[in-house]
């Protein structure tokens, strides 16, 4: 029995129920990147080393709620509340900002789009 698509059909993918989640590298890559972009658009001085603590921080938290982000990867509205909810207090208190602006500046770096 042959399991060939007919021709001029792509064929059926059976083993990747959707798409693959990212590396280890490529999640703390994004991590960095967003908190970078965040940090900018907050027009304040974050020390190289608060900024490690927070990618670690937030790396932690996103390795943990892998399949939740995989699953909504492709809705940065759900991705931006999720940060709020589960994040950005955490990064507040350790770069010594509110928490309202932080979130603005998140969702302005991450989301794309003005407030």
């Amino acid at each position: 029995m042959s399991f060939k698509s007919a021709p001029g059909t792509p064929p059926v993918k059976h083993n990747t129920p959707g798409q693959k989640l990212p590396s280890a590298r490529g999640i703390r890559r994004a991590c960095s990147k967003e908190l970078y972009r965040t940090a900018k658009k907050l027009k304040v001085y974050i020390s190289p080393e608060l900024m490690k603590q927070a990618e670690e921080l937030y790396y932690g938290k996103v390795i943990a709620n892998l399949l939740w982000i995989g699953e909504n990867r492709d809705n940065r509205k759900k991705l931006c509340e999720w940060w709020n909810a589960d994040v950005s207090a955490e990064i507040a208190a350790l770069w010594g900002v509110e928490v309202e602006p932080l979130q603005a500046a998140f969702k302005n770096a991450f989301g794309g789009y003005r407030l």
